[in-house]
């Protein structure tokens, strides 16, 4: 459909069409040529106006890239990233993935849809409302500056996500192929596991990228719940500070760093987020 119209469209049609795409891409690309800029200077040229020209208004440098590269604090802070992002993204799917089935095949006497509503609004509750909350609890728990107190809480938000993305998805699944399972004796749980989440995979995948790309973008909770041993990349990017305020290049440098591990990621998945982002668009 959008091929035809495209087809159809007349010379200035396109042309604005053109002209938003690369307005759009330019705006999209400037924090990252800001950043790549910045991390090739030094902590000086950074606060100098008007050096943006590689070689003619300043001299490159990679002396922050060899500083991060060799840091174990920035070395730390990646490996707990991923560690807390990978484990919060299989805590989230192990426990919402079963309870998004309930809710999609089950009736409930309060309702599916007022419980989805209830997961739903935990992930749209502002999280400075219960930082206070999270540290007191996790300092009664002895889970300050770990791992394990990270995915305890990131997974108490984007839970939210794993449970209300997949109970549509689930939704969407034929209930004619479990009926006939049901028909030749297989259990709910058969059905669940060998049937219904094998045709959900695509939702399962774009499920478990957006779990994994939130937890890793998050900056505040591993601020306020870590210390040294279990801080994130994210707020390694918001600590880039030294005596003389921001070290805008050793930023830089760390937000490049940053972004590499979703975008791998994307390339590994992409043939299944076409799909996955689809569920539930059309409906017969």
């Amino acid at each position: 459909m959008i091929n035809i119209l495209w087809l159809r469209a007349g010379p200035l049609s396109k042309l604005v069409v053109y002209v938003l795409l690369t307005f759009a891409a330019v705006i999209t690309l400037l924090p990252f040529l800001w950043a790549f800029i910045n991390s090739i200077k030094t902590s000086t040229a950074t606060f100098e106006p008007g050096a943006f020209i590689p070689f003619l208004t300043f001299q490159p440098t990679l002396d922050s890239w060899r500083n991060v590269l060799s840091d174990p604090q920035a070395l730390n802070a990646f490996v707990s990233s991923v560690v807390v992002s990978v484990g919060t993204t299989a805590f989230a799917l192990v426990l919402g993935v079963p309870a998004a089935y309930a809710l999609a095949r089950f009736r409930f006497p309060i309702g599916s849809g007022d419980i989805a509503l209830w997961f739903l609004s935990q992930r749209v509750l502002p999280p400075a409302v219960v930082l206070v909350p999270f540290y007191l609890l996790m300092v009664y728990l002895r889970l300050i500056d770990t791992w394990t107190g990270l995915i305890f809480c990131y997974s108490t938000f984007n839970l939210a996500f794993a449970v209300v993305i997949m109970r549509d998805i689930f939704r969407d699944v034929s209930t004619e192929i479990e009926d006939a399972a049901k028909v030749e004796g297989a259990t709910p749980w058969q059905i669940f596991w060998k049937i219904s989440l094998p045709l959900s995979l695509d939702g399962l995948v774009v499920t478990a990228v957006l779990v994994f790309a939130f937890t890793w973008n998050e900056a505040l909770f591993a601020s306020a719940l870590t210390s040294q041993s279990a801080t994130t990349f994210s707020a390694l990017v918001l600590a880039s500070r030294s005596t003389r305020g921001v070290d805008f290049n050793v930023a830089a440098v760390n937000t490049l760093i940053g972004i590499v591990p979703p975008v791998i990621l994307y390339f590994f998945v992409q043939r299944y987020l076409a799909r996955g982002l689809s569920f539930g668009a059309v409906k017969g």
